[in-house]
C-alpha cells in the first residue's frame, strides 16, 4: 500500500503530532506575498529610503566602519532571502507549467479521439454513398 505524504513530509497533511499544517499553510501565503511585493515599485522606494538611511547615519556620529558592518549584514540577509523567493517563484511557475503540459496532454488525447471518430464518420459517409449508388442501379434494373 502505497502512503502519499504531504509537502512537509508527514502523512495526511500533519505535522508528526496530529496537527494539521495550517502554519506552513500561513508562512507560505506571507511568503507568495513577500514575493509579490519586492517586485513592485514601492519596494524599490522603501530599499532606496533605508539604503540612503543607513548612509545617514554617519551625520549622527555612527561610525563608517559600524554603518558597513550593518549594510553588509543588511545585504547579504536580504540577498539569501530573494534568492530564496526566486526559487519559490520558480517551483510555483514549475508546477504551474506542469499543470499546463498535462492540460496540453489531454487535448492532445482529445483531439486525437475526435479525429480518429472523423475519419471513421468519412469512411461511412463513403460507404453509404456506395451503398445508395447500388441501391440506385439495382432499381433501374428492378431488382428492388
Amino acid at each position: 500500500m502505497m502512503m502519499v505524504l504531504a509537502k512537509n513530509g508527514h502523512p495526511n497533511g500533519s505535522n508528526g503530532n496530529g496537527h494539521s499544517n495550517h502554519r506552513f499553510n500561513f508562512l507560505e501565503k506571507i511568503s507568495f506575498k513577500l514575493t509579490e511585493w519586492i517586485g513592485t515599485p514601492i519596494s524599490l522606494i522603501i530599499h532606496t529610503l533605508l539604503f540612503f538611511g543607513i548612509f545617514s547615519l554617519r551625520r549622527f556620529g555612527v561610525t563608517t566602519d559600524y554603518i558597513l558592518l550593518v549594510l553588509t549584514t543588511a545585504v547579504s540577509l536580504e540577498a539569501i532571502y530573494l534568492s530564496i523567493f526566486i526559487q519559490m517563484s520558480v517551483n510555483r511557475a514549475t508546477e504551474s507549467l506542469e499543470e499546463v503540459g498535462e492540460d496540453i496532454e489531454d487535448i492532445q488525447e482529445d483531439t486525437s479521439e475526435e479525429e480518429e471518430a472523423h475519419k471513421v464518420v468519412i469512411h461511412m459517409a463513403k460507404e453509404l454513398k456506395i451503398i445508395q449508388k447500388d441501391l440506385e442501379i439495382l432499381k433501374k434494373k428492378g431488382l428492388i
